[in-house]
């Protein structure tokens, strides 16, 4: 096998929506995609992480994307929903404001971050894709979590 067949050309992400931003997180780290939940709120944490649930026996921090990179929060909806991310071992649910889209997004369609995309720092992103008339923000998860 050569080297270039070796190399990833595609790869496949889930689409949600932020505000009137589509952003993308790679598939391999979703765990699952569920409706709101009731959340039990932590008290003496950060603003954007909303609490935690039990999801199947596993106790899972939820956070608030729209508070975690600054924008304003709205009332949950019938499209809102939880995104469960797995990354080192550590299970987190976003709270977005939908999830509708699983599409391949080709590793040289990635463009650098510019340094502030609708008011959140380049740090939490990983870069920009367009396709068509569409742009998704692909989200650089260790930053995301990190705190």
């Amino acid at each position: 096998m050569s080297n270039e067949a070796a190399i990833k050309k595609d790869i496949k992400v889930i689409i949600f929506q932020l505000k009137d931003q589509e952003y993308a997180i790679e598939v391999d780290y979703i765990q699952s995609i569920e409706r709101m939940q009731p959340v039990t709120r932590i008290p003496r944490t950060f603003p954007f992480i909303t609490g935690v649930m039990n999801l199947r026996g596993v106790i899972t921090p939820i956070i608030n994307l729209r508070k975690r990179f600054g924008v304003e929060d709205k009332e949950y909806d019938e499209a809102t929903r939880i995104l469960v991310v797995s990354k080192e071992n550590l299970e987190i649910g976003f709270i977005v404001d939908g999830a509708n889209d699983v599409i391949d997004i080709p590793v040289e369609k990635i463009e650098p971050t510019p340094e502030v995309i609708d008011g959140i720092e380049a740090e939490y992103l990983r870069g920009v894709v367009k396709i068509g008339n569409r742009l998704f923000t692909l989200l650089n998860l260790e930053k995301v979590i990190q705190e």
